[in-house]
């Protein structure tokens, strides 16, 4: 479905260009789902962005490499192409649904516009939105519809971004760090759904975070960043027990875990020298 090749981007700015991505390249399956790793600043976001070129030019210079998607290079179809791309066949869940949001627009204004636009043939709008909203698990979701962002917890702010997401009926689910706000009960119920609608809808999910102990039974492969690059990809299980990357293996021993009485959490230089 997604296949990602070389991908080679900057940003200008006044001493020349600075890198960002430096050939990144993976696939994706129909169905599957693929959890892109790494800390901030390593290009998981740019990556997502660049998909569906939101990424502003300038400053963002698409260098080189391909983004196909079911056939076609993102990059190089037309605009009125790629409008009809955006939040119909690849929906977007980003990480802070409190600015994602427009806070003077009320829920299913905003819903609506989503259907609207990529889902002309709907007739009963209103019975849509509440279709979506009782699927990501708000109560009495009627009752939201007149509802501002603001009147909602994270929690529910995050669901009617799932909502909005998937009321275009996308083919391919993007979710930059979906629950990064969130505390770890809303979080868990937040991916709990996401897997579950992924299973229901036959969609593809790219799931970005910086958090390896979240990827765990949500996705088969993973693939980690570090500085633009993807150094190390493989099945999820496999490189959580045989990380080969001392990348990896920092991020890895980062993860809490009960009992632990570390006073200093491990870097790279770890266990670049214990190798």
């Amino acid at each position: 479905m997604l296949t990602i090749a070389n991908l080679r981007i900057g940003f200008s700015n006044p001493s020349g260009i600075t890198q960002a991505l430096r050939g990144v390249s993976f696939d994706l399956g129909k169905g599957e789902t693929l959890a892109l790793v790494g800390e901030s600043g390593s290009g998981k976001s740019v990556t997502a962005l660049s998909i569906t070129r939101l990424l502003p030019s300038p400053p963002a210079v698409y260098q080189g490499g391909s983004i196909y998607f079911e056939g076609q290079d993102l990059l190089k179809i037309t605009d009125d192409e790629l409008h009809r791309v955006r939040g119909g066949r690849i929906g977007y869940i980003f990480q802070e649904p409190s600015t994602s949001l427009n806070p003077v627009y009320t829920i299913r204004s905003q819903i609506a516009e989503m259907i609207r636009l990529h889902r002309p043939e709907v007739r009963e709008i209103d019975a849509e939105i509440v279709h979506w909203l009782e699927i990501v698990g708000i109560n009495d979701p009627s009752r939201r519809l007149n509802d501002y962002p603001h009147q909602l917890s994270g929690g529910m702010q995050q669901r009617v971004m799932i909502a909005m997401a998937l009321s275009g009926r996308p083919d391919l689910l993007i979710a930059d760090e979906p629950t990064t706000a969130l505390d770890v009960t809303i979080q868990a119920q937040i991916l709990g759904k996401l897997k579950e609608l992924q299973r229901e809808l036959g969609m593809a999910v790219l799931l970005i975070t910086h958090n390896f102990a979240i990827i765990r039974g949500l996705a088969r492969h993973v693939a980690v960043m570090y500085q633009g690059q993807i150094v190390e990809y493989g099945e999820t299980e496999k490189i959580l027990r045989e990380p080969s990357h001392p990348y990896t293996k920092a991020l890895i021993a980062c993860i809490p875990r009960l009992g632990d009485r570390r006073r200093r959490l491990p870097t790279i230089a770890d266990f670049q020298t214990s190798n």
